[in-house]
């Protein structure tokens, strides 16, 4: 607490400066028809409070020149369209605003519309179970460190690790692990999203995507369109800035962890690029404070955009990330770092996506088609070590890859009734593993393995209106199948219809409800194991299943305010379950390795349900605010009993809330408060982690006890103060952000060691002899993973 208060003095000395010849900001940017995508020449641009504003030329583009720097609300409208408001952009000196605005259509002519709900960003084939996240929110988050992973948690029941893990990007939604969820980058499917990630999950400790690339973030948490396969909690739609068309700019961020630098501008007369490069030096943090692991990564992104003309546009994209995670001789050693030393894998680790996708308007709709590779490839190793530290063996290794080609052809069809979309989508997969895991000295996973199979999906859905527009109606249906799976090709055992319906009671209150069915590829992982006889022996494995029920309320008393009441309900079948161990694999993927590496069976059930209540106002004027609260219950079954066991994830209360004030000189100020109920949790094992400790540098737990233990609840404040000028041709933005600000105490499971002599040099022992293979002799230390680390960050972003 004192030195973040040493901070927040000298950052009121820094702030203090004079402000010098202040510039003025440009917007930018094109307009377009959402069902269509057809340009929108005439479309009407201003900003609220303001005369300033602009008119969509013949290629519906528009610029709004000599504006002062601060936020606004952009105002978009055309006839025949719902008039759209975009809350809380930034204006600034240093960089022109582009943004890409697409407009609802409104009744069309003929219809006799009783009365129209304000949708606030909603639409109308997902009516609800719907979050929206703009740039800013983004990266103006309290301890969001500009990561779209970390915001995320503070949206409705929207979960992740807690206490002494909760530095990771393991997003949890709705009582679901974080493999359920499935990413898209301007619609391209992106499976990796985090750097230092978990095969076979999707959670790591640090984001990939650049926030400035960002326009906005869509999470949908249920009812998600039948266009998305692989979803079973979420889908997390991200939609990409077009770089503008003026002239080259550039923003440059610096904070305590990382540098980032973006460029975007025009390349021709017709096509536009942003592209990025980022460095992390945590390497360089990690050794100055003493710690033994030394992370490392890097990351890259670019995005062309190229319009034939005002129907044609082309888009190409890619994004690519470079992880190492090594060791170092701390200069002190304790228990703690030498069990890190001991259990922590060295990773080294890369993977790219990159994909070109073309859209072309037609008179009644719009023609979709998407190309892309993404590839991961994952090294890991965890040495066995003697009483002196010296590398005596291999316990963990793995060498894997994961290679997708994927297309997907899209045509949708809009009449003046109906709005329908029908897709295929294909994909050629294929998967390398050599794994070497000695679980125990007479069970070693050791095999390699190959496989290489096609996976295939067709889908249809539609939306219409009834009573006089009062009742929105949307459903759909989606098949997929594979080539590798025993019942892969029975396309029909993975029939999953879903359907969706809000009636509009005034222009204020909604009523939602939908219920589908959705289903999920085993992880590759899972598919690609090996027994000792080189058998495929999980080929005969099931789509898991899940099945929503949704049903909520929901208040928009004006533009900038909505509250939402959910209830949902979900249950799972044929899910993974270890046939090592007999425990569900919903409850794993929130630490370094791999999930999923290992025998399964098919034979999990699942259940997830509860409410949900959210508050939120855009930023009008000065001030913004959420505020969420989630009941959640989370249960699965295992291979030994059908009793349903609490999750991992089965955090019974979320809370959340963040707010933000804003003042003309520039000040910004942001608070962020997070609130989990004591997660579930294993005891361990004594005896085995006594017998086994030496030989897999891992802590046993006792299965036969799953998830009886829960930590104590985790919650913690974030504060975030941000001070801005804008000179002629450049911005400056200071920061600080300060993570537990108060210094809770983050608890997590007790970590499991032997104890060391004074010097570090070797184990004691209860007899005074060297320790035994089994540890039998050896003294047993329970190490505190509890934490209340506060963590203070300074940092500058650059704009020219």
């Amino acid at each position: 607490m004192r030195t973040t208060m040493i901070l927040l003095c000298l950052l009121g000395t820094v702030f203090s400066t004079p402000l010098f010849a202040q510039g003025t900001g440009t917007i930018t940017g094109t307009v377009r028809d959402a069902a269509t995508q057809e340009l929108l020449p005439g479309a009407t641009v201003r900003l609220e409070g303001t005369t300033l504003g602009a008119y969509a030329n013949s290629k519906g583009e528009y610029s709004i020149k000599k504006i002062p720097p601060k936020s606004y609300t952009v105002v978009a409208s055309s006839v025949g369209y719902k008039t759209k408001q975009l809350f809380n952009v930034v204006v600034t000196s240093g960089n022109i605003v582009n943004l890409a605005i697409v407009l609802e259509p409104s009744a069309s002519q003929g219809q006799t519309v009783t009365v129209e709900a304000r949708t606030f960003g909603k639409r109308s084939e997902t009516p609800l179970s719907v979050q929206s996240l703009t740039t800013e929110e983004i990266r103006s988050n309290p301890g969001g460190n500009f990561d779209i992973s970390r915001v995320l948690q503070a949206l409705p029941g929207v979960g992740g690790a807690t206490g002494g893990a909760s530095f990771r990007n393991d997003i949890t939604i709705r009582g679901g692990g974080p493999s359920e969820n499935v990413y898209y980058l301007d619609g391209i499917e992106i499976p990796q999203i985090n750097h230092f990630a978990t095969q076979g999950s999707a959670g790591g400790p640090a984001g990939i995507l650049n926030v400035a690339f960002i326009e906005d973030v869509n999470l949908s948490s249920s009812a998600f369109g039948s266009g998305y396969d692989n979803a079973l909690s979420s889908v997390i739609a991200v939609s990409q800035k077009e770089g503008n068309n003026e002239h080259l700019q550039g923003n440059i961020r610096v904070s305590a962890t990382e540098v980032a630098l973006t460029f975007d501008g025009p390349v021709s007369d017709n096509t536009t690029f942003i592209a990025s490069a980022r460095r992390s030096y945590l390497d360089l943090l990690f050794t100055a404070i003493d710690l033994p692991i030394r992370p490392n990564f890097w990351d890259f992104q670019f995005k062309t955009t190229t319009k034939f003309d005002n129907r044609t546009t082309l888009t190409v994209l890619g994004v690519g990330a470079i992880d190492f995670f090594k060791f170092g001789v701390p200069r002190e050693q304790t228990p703690e770092k030498e069990f890190v030393l001991r259990a922590a894998p060295a990773i080294d680790q890369w993977n790219y996506t990159i994909g070109a996708s073309l859209k072309k308007s037609l008179d009644n709709g719009q023609l979709f088609l998407a190309l892309s590779r993404n590839m991961f490839d994952n090294q890991l190793l965890r040495n066995e070590k003697d009483p002196q530290g010296n590398v005596t063996g291999v316990g963990f290794r793995v060498n894997s890859q994961e290679i997708e080609n994927k297309a997907r052809l899209e045509y949708r069809h809009v009449t003046a009734d109906i709005s329908m979309r029908a897709g295929l989508q294909a994909q050629y997969s294929k998967y390398n593993n050599a794994t070497l895991n000695r679980l125990s000295p007479t069970l070693v996973l050791d095999f390699a393995s190959d496989m290489d199979f096609f996976r295939y999906g067709a889908y249809i859905d539609a939306t219409t209106s009834a009573l006089d527009g009062r009742l929105q109606l949307a459903g759909g249906m989606r098949v997929d199948g594979n080539t590798f799976m025993t019942t892969g090709n029975q396309f029909w055992r993975t029939f999953s219809p879903r359907i969706s319906a809000s009636f509009i009671v005034d222009s204020s209150w909604n009523i939602n409800a939908a219920v589908g069915q959705y289903y999920k590829l085993p992880q590759y992982t899972i598919l690609g194991y090996r027994d000792a006889n080189n058998a495929l022996v999980n080929q005969n494995t099931q789509y898991l299943g899940t099945t929503h029920y949704v049903a909520g309320i929901e208040y928009v008393p004006e533009p900038s305010i909505r509250m939402t009441l959910e209830g949902f309900y979900k249950t799972y079948s044929d899910y993974p379950v270890s046939l090592i161990d007999s425990v569900s694999l919903a409850n794993r993927g929130t630490d370094f390795g791999v999930v999923g590496n290992e025998p399964v069976a098919s034979a999990g059930r699942g259940r997830a349900y509860g409410a949900e209540l959210f508050f939120q106002k855009k930023l009008t004027e000065r001030f913004f605010t959420t505020v969420s609260y989630t009941l959640l219950f989370s249960e699965f079954t295992g291979l030994r009993s059908n009793d349903y066991i609490p999750s991992a994830w089965d955090f019974r209360h979320l809370v959340s809330g963040i707010v933000g004030y804003k003042l003309e000189s520039g000040w910004e100020f942001g608070g962020k408060f997070r609130y989990a109920g004591g997660s579930p949790f294993t005891a361990i094992d004594t005896a085995a982690s006594r017998r086994l400790y030496l030989l897999t540098g891992q802590v046993q737990l006792d299965n036969a006890r799953l998830n009886q233990e829960r930590l104590r609840a985790f919650r913690q404040i974030d504060i975030r103060v941000d001070k801005k000028w804008s000179f002629e041709s450049w911005s400056l933005d200071l920061f600080l952000d300060v993570q537990n600000v108060f210094g809770f105490s983050l608890d997590a499971p007790q970590q499991y060691t032997f104890a060391r002599t004074d010097d570090n040099s070797d184990w004691l022992s209860t007899d005074g002899q060297p320790v035994r293979p089994d540890g039998s002799n050896a003294i047993p230390v329970f190490l505190d993973n509890s934490s209340t680390l506060v963590t203070p960050s300074i940092g500058i972003i650059v704009e020219f």
